[in-house]
């Protein structure tokens, strides 16, 4: 056991002095090894904090939210719905919600305005995206005008913490009246309908007896939201990684050159070692170490500087092409999220498969006459 482990602090030794004198060619190639590794990590601690995020944000939402359709389309619903989907067994509440968007010519930003019993009329609760834009303070007024032409003026009585900045940013709270009068919106309607259920199995049962109950109406449960929501990262993150694709395939060709291409002075050197008594195994071992040095530095700094560069400096790279844009632009940090399964995935694409690409010519070579290697 001592003699085996003798061998390997020897040969790892060598493999460090021989790693030292070839710095020019280890350390490009450790460089570009480090920048895709940096890529594919941040891309997969991006997306999998999202996804947590939403998750997280989701559990707050009622079990189903009911829309109604008309030609296909999304439209009002009578509140009468509300009293008759209560009765439906299992139904634990129905509250019909009050909420839509508003553009603001003045700035290009879009407003979510949702109504509120919270709220009194004439008032109103504001994001901190919103209070931004529009230089706002408790106190302070927000004019807005009225789908009739008519302002609507607001008293701010509160704003919003910038650690709700993710769903709230770019939120307006206001009372049932001022929403109905902001958008001419028809007394006795709301924009859908959000339902509780009391067994979470029922669900699937509860949306179809609301469908044959109002054929025109559209049950969303919450765990289709949520599994949008994933959808929607994932195909981010996807077409990021596309975008990313070509500088992926130079550092293949570039990685896979540089490992199965044995130089000149490199093949002499194993001709050296097997003249003077290195076995096969312990040239392979060698050069097993080599390439072990070279991925593993780079995998693990860079996911190390991935990990600094999502969940320290939020991502600054690639920011917008995942998150989005807006004029309204939410500013949170993400919580820190590692998921073992997919960073094992990324180790075995990068890391494994160079490895072995380095091992297999060096078997070619130390395979062959000491004499006819050293004349290469």
């Amino acid at each position: 056991m001592k003699r085996s482990v003798e061998r390997h602090l020897n040969i790892l030794d060598f493999t460090l002095a021989s790693l030292s004198r070839r710095k020019a060619k280890n350390l490009s190639l450790l460089a570009m090894y480090l920048l895709v590794i940096f890529i594919l990590a941040s891309l997969q601690f991006f997306v999998t904090a999202l996804k947590r995020e939403a998750a997280t944000i989701l559990q707050d939402a009622p079990d189903m939210v009911v829309q109604r359709l008309v030609a296909g389309r999304q439209d009002v619903v009578p509140q009468d719905y509300a009293a008759e989907i209560g009765k439906i067994r299992g139904v634990t509440s129905v509250t019909p919600r009050l909420w839509g968007y508003y553009y603001d010519s003045l700035n290009g930003a879009n407003y979510t305005i949702m109504a509120s019993d919270d709220v009194q009329p004439e008032s109103a609760s504001v994001g901190s995206g919103v209070a931004g834009v529009r230089n706002l303070a408790v106190g302070d007024l927000l004019p807005l005008m009225s789908y009739d032409k008519i302002p609507v003026m607001l008293d701010i009585n509160s704003i919003f913490s910038s650690k709700s900045d993710l769903i709230a940013a770019d939120l307006i709270l206001v009372s049932r009246e001022d929403f109905r009068q902001l958008f001419n919106f028809p007394a006795n309607q709301a924009t859908d309908l959000a339902v509780n259920v009391r067994n979470q199995e029922e669900l699937a049962t509860v949306a179809s007896k609301i469908v044959a109950l109002y054929p025109d109406s559209r049950p969303i449960l919450k765990s289709e939201i949520r599994r949008t929501y994933q959808s929607i990262f994932d195909w981010r993150g996807g077409m990021t990684l596309i975008i990313l694709a070509s500088a992926l395939l130079s550092f293949i060709i570039f990685a896979w050159d540089k490992a199965t291409g044995l130089s000149a002075e490199e093949r002499k050197e194993i001709g050296i070692l097997k003249s003077i008594g290195w076995e096969t195994s312990d040239v392979l071992l060698l050069k097993f170490w080599e390439g072990s040095a070279i991925s593993l530095t780079a995998f693990l700094a860079g996911v190390v500087l991935a990990y600094g560069h999502v969940f320290f400096l939020s991502a600054p790279l690639f920011v917008q092409a995942l998150k989005g844009w807006s004029v309204i632009y939410p500013e949170f940090h993400l919580v820190p999220v590692v998921d073992p399964y997919q960073l094992s995935v990324l180790f075995f694409l990068t890391v494994v498969p160079y490895t072995v690409a380095t091992v297999i010519p060096c078997w070619r070579a130390a395979t062959i006459d000491p004499d006819a290697a050293m004349r290469y």
